[in-house]
């Protein structure tokens, strides 16, 4: 069962995908973001360089993006001559019925031939800007929908590798060979199987309208303005995963929450009635449960509940991941039997780590070293089987004589880092505190000013230290403000909350001042 769990705060989206109440991918998205993946600028060359067999084109963002030969594309001069017609008002319709495509470039070829300085071209973020480097873009344009992509200047039907039956492979391609309109390639996403021929239609009919408004866009465009946007990070997720299994999402901004639900009723309307507006007074993230996941794993350590735990060390070259066992050892087994478990157990929290900090490259797994290649063999098939839930692109080495297992997995954004420190509200970081604060007795006096015939139950919500706090033991400060003051009280353990921070709400759970 999946649930997407959508937070918003003023500066930020921050998105959590569930699977069985478990976390497995977060993602955090500034608001008004631009440059995402997806994206489609009119860019305008900067500076060729021949030897690197590549460009530098001016997007608008504050490093130039990087363009190499590799990825313009087959028909990059059909594109520009499209391009540049559109903008002379020569090309007065979206449609490339009567439109003469140009032969394919050379694979082997020269940028400098074909790209010069000043030029303007139509390009796509291929992939975010990471640390000091600016956008990775192409000029092979691609439109995603649910269930296709569309590519202009095509005429190809490519068919996801992920689809196994040949049957399927092949129904799929005959009900497209027949709907597609020509000079446009279609490739067919994993999410298209057993869906019907209306359903792809419509899917290509929604493709076409978006290229139909890039090519409303060019008429007036000027270069660094984005012609045609990717849609938002939540709708995004959305449309690549939303599946049968899916059974919740829930958001805490209207705005974002009827964004998503006309989302659904226009591609999915099933599933709309699963989207829910979250208006209670807890943060959204603390009444699922995933602050508290959230600061258990992104840390340099990530504890597994068995003892197992993993030390994850991030490079500008790569990721290096140590298992350890810790306390976890079972009786009667031999070092090799406890070995291959917590192998075991690490490769599946491993692949979840991947796929919760979006971690991209070259990432080496240092497991517990085993002496039988039958257990190797084993570790290998299970890793490969934890990963297949990812949507990255990736690819995993079996283990070495010395347990290290390679793992590269396709990078296009920046890796997901949470800060889970936070500064002492009370010393802001100086380690000095005055003597008079005391947040234990402030909070008593709070809730002895309580009108005890208004109230009969209150909820505190506090930093997990001092929930843990008040609830130790059997007579416990809880139990004692209860039995002095009457009212009945519940402590909440708010991991959102900073040390000293305290809220106490009403049984309708509105906020007491």
């Amino acid at each position: 069962m999946y649930e997407l769990i959508i937070s918003s705060t003023p500066s930020d989206v921050v998105i959590a995908l569930l699977k069985d109440k478990k976390l497995v991918e977060l993602q955090k998205e500034p608001k008004n973001t631009k440059y995402v993946v997806g994206d489609i600028y009119l860019g305008k060359v900067r500076k060729v360089l021949p030897g690197l067999n590549a460009a530098f084109v001016d997007v608008g963002y504050e490093k130039d993006a990087f363009l190499h030969y590799f990825d313009l594309g087959p028909q990059f001069t059909s594109l520009n001559k499209y391009v540049e017609n559109t903008k002379k008002g020569k090309e007065k319709t979206s449609n490339l019925l009567y439109f003469k495509r140009d032969k394919d470039i050379s694979k082997e070829g020269s940028i400098d031939t074909l790209v010069k300085s000043g030029q303007e071209l139509v390009v796509q973020v291929a992939k975010e800007p990471i640390s000091t480097k600016g956008p990775r873009i192409g000029t092979e344009i691609s439109i995603a929908g649910r269930f296709l992509v569309l590519v202009p200047f095509s005429e190809r039907i490519s068919v996801s590798q992920k689809i196994p039956k040949i049957k399927e492979k092949e129904r799929l391609k005959k009900v497209l060979k027949g709907i597609k309109p020509k000079n446009f390639g279609v490739i067919v996403r994993t999410n298209a199987i057993d869906q019907k021929a209306s359903e792809l239609e419509a899917d290509l009919k929604d493709l076409l309208e978006k290229w139909k408004v890039l090519h409303g866009n060019l008429k007036s465009a000027k270069p660094k303005d984005r012609v045609l946007g990717e849609l938002s990070r939540a709708s995004t997720i959305v449309r690549d995963i939303v599946n049968s299994s899916f059974e919740r999402i829930a958001v805490d901004d209207p705005v974002l929450y009827d964004e998503i639900k006309d989302y659904l009723q226009q591609v999915a309307p099933e599933k709309a009635k699963i989207v829910e507006y979250y208006d209670g007074t807890l943060p959204i993230f603390e009444k699922n449960k995933i602050s508290k996941q959230i600061k258990n794993s992104f840390g340099k350590t990530a504890t597994l509940s068995n003892g197992i735990y993993l030390v994850i060390e991030h490079t500008e070259a790569c990721h290096v991941i140590d298992v350890n066992s810790g306390n976890r050892s079972q009786k009667g087994k031999s070092q090799e039997e406890n070995a291959l478990a917590v192998n075991l157990d690490s490769a599946e929290e491993i692949a979840r780590q991947l796929r919760l900090r979006d971690m991209g490259g070259i990432i080496v797994v240092d497991f517990i070293d085993m002496k039988s290649a039958a257990n190797r063999k084993l570790l290998f098939q299970k890793m490969k089987e934890f990963m297949k839930d990812d949507r990255a692109k990736h690819s995993v080495t079996p283990p070495s004589k010395f347990g290290l297992i390679e793992i590269t997995r396709q990078r296009v954004r920046p890796v997901t880092k949470m800060v889970n420190t936070e500064c002492c509200p009370s010393c802001e970081g100086t380690g000095k505190v005055e003597a008079t604060i005391n947040n234990i007795d402030i909070l008593e006096s709070k809730i002895s000013t309580i009108d005890k015939n208004k109230e009969k139950k209150i909820s505190i919500g506090l930093h997990p230290f001092l929930a843990a706090y008040l609830t130790k033991g059997i007579f416990s400060l809880r139990w004692k403000w209860q039995r002095k003051y009457g009212i009945k009280i519940e402590v909440l353990s708010l991991y959102d909350n900073d040390i000293l921070e305290q809220h106490i709400y009403n049984v309708k759970g509105q906020e007491i001042n």
